[in-house]
């Protein structure tokens, strides 16, 4: 079947039917109102994009401690909980599948961001370097993270618990567990940001355990077939790196094997690398072609694909299904333009983050 026929396919990742290849990438926006509740404009910003095969919803933070950036929603309150019912309940009656992306984002944070909590948290008490947007909006140095002790841990997990419990709550279709992009669960992960010597850090298997045990709480909540993982490997984003990323990473696929999840999600590091510009580092290894074979279900492949190599990845069987980030903000109705070979809006990065309807939900459909 060649890609374009491919593309408009059904396909079932684990338990979440959907009727494309098309997934709307996770894009914070940076819109939510007080107490972290996602915005009333969101439930038309996603019911406008329900055509996709699935929808991951933006990065949702799992606690205040979680909280990287100013005014990205939560879902660790009943408030915003009710918030995202609302999405999901608008979604779902336009036909679409959604899924909600639960988050922490460790050192990749600001203590003005959760005053009360303090500084942020991480594996080791390594700061990123560069700057990073405070409650004022401002551009803060990154400060030295609190290096999470065995009990903080604990608590993270209840957190994740807590938050895969209200996106069950809200009607989700399922739950994606966001270990990519140097947040939390990455760093755990990679050895330039775990320096930790005890069960949760040096050898590999160690830096795996904390993912493990985050997939093993979540999926008391939510079948393991409706649980995905966003990864990032030779992701350079936030200051990231490890010593031996193809180990590392041939390692977490092994063990994600071993949970018959939903699906996983890499994120190519030609865009990840490229530190968010709309730069492309075409000279970046293809994690598709490195991993794909290592893993033995779903996998969602993300990061600087146009319409012709979307449909070249399915066709190889690189890939069951694609997901689109920036094409995703600017057309809502990307499924029928791909299918009408109809012209795309271009999208407005000055809009991507904070605002209301502009950039957000004024793009027009055919």
């Amino acid at each position: 079947m060649a890609g374009k026929e491919v593309m408009f396919t059904p396909v079932s990742l684990g338990s979440i039917q959907l009727k494309n290849r098309l997934v709307m990438a996770p894009l914070t926006r940076m819109r939510a109102i007080a107490g972290d509740v996602p915005t009333p404009l969101a439930k038309t910003y996603y019911t406008q994009r329900a055509s996709a095969g699935l929808i991951i919803t933006e990065a949702t933070q799992i606690s205040p401690l979680g909280r990287g950036y100013p005014a990205t929603p939560g879902i660790y309150s009943a408030q915003q909980t009710a918030a995202w019912k609302e999405i999901v309940e608008a979604v779902h009656e336009k036909g679409g599948s959604i899924v909600a992306q639960l988050w922490h984002v460790g050192r990749i944070s600001h203590s003005s961001l959760h005053p009360e909590q303090g500084l942020p948290e991480a594996p080791s008490a390594i700061a990123a370097s560069g700057q990073t947007y405070g409650a004022d909006w401002k551009l803060h140095d990154y400060e030295i993270p609190r290096a999470m002790s065995v009990d903080d841990i604990a608590r993270l997990l209840k957190e994740f618990e807590l938050a895969a419990q209200n996106a069950k709550t809200a009607g989700f279709d399922g739950i994606e567990i966001h270990a990519a992009n140097g947040y939390l669960l990455d760093q755990f992960l990679q050895d330039g940001t775990n320096q930790r010597t005890d069960q949760y850090g040096g050898s590999i298997e160690n830096r795996l355990r904390l993912l493990g045990e985050v997939i093993e709480i979540v999926s008391t909540v939510f079948p393991s077939d409706q649980v995905g993982v966003r990864l990032s490997p030779y992701g350079t984003f936030n200051d990231m790196e490890d010593s031996d990323p193809v180990a590392l990473f041939t390692a977490v696929i092994h063990k994600l094997n071993g949970y018959k999840l939903a699906y996983i999600h890499m994120i190519e590091p030609r865009s990840t690398s490229s530190g968010g510009s709309d730069q492309v580092n075409e000279g970046a290894p293809i994690t598709s072609e490195l991993f794909r074979a290592a893993y033995q279900g779903k996998f969602i492949t993300a990061g600087g694909y146009d319409q012709a190599m979307g449909e070249q990845v399915l066709e190889e069987g690189l890939a069951d299904a694609v997901a689109y980030g920036r094409l995703y903000i600017s057309n809502p109705d990307l499924v029928e333009r791909f299918q009408q070979n109809a012209s795309l809006n271009p999208c407005n990065r000055a809009t991507f983050y904070g605002g209301e309807e502009v950039g957000y939900t004024d793009y027009p459909s055919l």
